[in-house]
């Protein structure tokens, strides 16, 4: 699986910018570098230049010959060598900080590739970094979602993960549980001089407390998937009850068409949004109503189906209008689901009553449905909107400065079978049973942890893991 070879590629964005780095790592990083680099001056120096410290020269693409190795430059740049272990891989690297053109770019990567470097494959650098153990997998993992963080929660629970606070609980268990795996079998190799009277009872205690961290940790991952991946949100309620003006005034521009007209929205529309740190995908639908326009009823169709994935929905009613059939329509559509109503154009002469409308939720049986009174033209009701969403999803708090969170569905697998494990060693320790009953589930715990951190994993799995990783990193 570790090809022990020279890889380089383009670790920036690949669009025009300012800068621009090509990144060359392996054993004849250095080498391939000094191929390539030249002081202005036009010596060689990257072979005997201090770890760590930038220099200033030109990438030359040509012959080496000293008398006309200016006509061959490709770009005027700055170029740093960090030698191994000290490096992001652990290998000798090599960058090259480029003009951010992306013509430039791919004129010196091609420059590198001919000189001995291959091009790397998707997230080779940091499978690197962890097989030469310069970090484990829980954090190899956490540089791809720091990338792909949408929102400051994420991005915090991305570097408190990078830290190693969630790898750091892990071997903590580990560790206490290989304790008691040691304990054991100890005892069983030399039961003259290591007793096991009353052990069970003092395993138990410690088995429990397991239990209850591990469970801890697989109750974060809920929050951990909506602050990762965001709130899914549909906006449903009959036509013209204002989920385009909802949709617009969240975004802050107008994105979707709004008309006197009912019916004007008939597909749906997505967008993303960040509420208070929070991620919100939400999608506005066609309004809800009995209709013969096959293109408006496809419409209604699809709201129905999207409300019925979602994790929140926010149904907007008209307050100028009376309530009707379509409204007990769409009740239903919300029942056991996390749900705000909205009754908008509050501002206007009001024909649905507050009380009225939180009787026909009761009568349908949404006994908890959060109800705001709003004007989204006037943006009366956004600001409590928002607190509400928060505190449904997160108890109105969401700090994460010293919490794991976890946002990995793979490490909340894996947290759920150590779980199991620890409950049957639970059972089995109540049921007295023989000590080596304890061992092979113990084993099974400490293995499932390991796979959070990349000490029980196989080869396919690692490269799963990395080719979902971009190119440069």
């Amino acid at each position: 699986m570790f090809k022990k070879d020279t890889i380089a590629a383009i670790a920036t964005g690949l669009t025009d910018s300012g800068i621009g780095i090509i990144r060359i790592s392996g054993p004849e990083a250095v080498m391939v570098g000094d191929r390539l680099f030249r002081m202005s001056s036009g010596k060689k120096v990257l072979a005997d230049m201090p770890s760590h410290l930038l220099q200033y020269g030109f990438v030359v693409d040509g012959e080496d010959d000293d008398s006309s190795w200016k006509e061959h430059i490709l770009d005027e740049v700055m170029a740093v060598v960090m030698r191994a272990p000290k490096s992001f891989t652990g290998e000798d690297t090599v960058e090259i900080h480029c003009h951010g053109g992306l013509l430039v770019l791919q004129k010196v990567l091609e420059c590198t590739i001919r000189n001995g470097a291959r091009l790397a494959e998707p997230g080779e650098f940091t499978k690197r970094a962890f097989l030469n153990g310069k970090m484990d997998l829980a954090k190899a993992e956490a540089v791809i979602d720091l990338i792909h963080s949408q929102n400051e929660f994420a991005h915090k629970s991305a570097v408190n993960q990078l830290k190693g606070l969630l790898s750091d609980q892990v071997k903590l268990l580990r560790s206490e549980i290989l304790y008691e795996l040691a304990f054991i079998e100890a005892a069983l190799d030399d039961p003259e001089h290591i007793s096991l009277e009353g052990y069970s009872e003092k395993l138990t205690k410690k088995v429990e407390e397991i239990i209850y961290r591990l469970q801890k940790l697989i109750d974060s991952a809920d929050n951990g998937k909506l602050m990762k991946e965001g709130i899914s949100t549909v906006i449903v309620g009959k036509p013209n009850a204002g989920k385009s003006s909802l949709l617009n005034a969240l975004l802050g521009v107008d994105r979707a068409i709004v008309t006197d007209i009912a019916g004007t929205t008939r597909d749906v529309l997505e967008e993303t949004i960040r509420l208070k740190g929070i991620s919100l995908n939400i999608i506005d639908t066609a309004g809800i109503r009995n209709t013969e326009d096959v293109v408006e009823k496809i419409g209604v169709e699809k709201a129905k189906k999207f409300a019925g994935d979602a994790d929140l929905i926010v149904y907007v009613v008209d307050a100028s209008v009376h309530l009707d059939e379509s409204d007990r329509e769409i009740i239903p559509l919300i029942k056991d689901k996390k749900a705000i109503v909205l009754l908008n154009k509050t501002d206007l002469v009001q024909k649905v009553k507050e009380e009225e409308l939180e009787a026909l939720l009761q009568e349908q049986g949404c006994v908890e449905t959060k109800v705001i009174r709003t004007s989204i033209t006037e943006h009366i009701g956004l600001e409590e909107l928002e607190e509400t969403i928060k505190d449904m999803f997160f108890r109105g708090q969401i700090n994460i400065n010293h919490e794991v969170v976890i946002t990995n569905l793979r490490h909340k697998e894996a947290l759920m079978e150590a779980l199991e494990s620890m409950k049957m060693v639970k059972r089995s320790a109540e049921d007295e049973m023989p000590e080596d009953f304890y061992s092979i589930d113990l084993m099974s715990a400490y293995a499932a942890l390991g796979h959070i951190i990349g000490e029980e994993v196989d080869d396919d799995l690692v490269q799963e893991i990395f080719s979902k990783f971009c190119m440069g990193k």
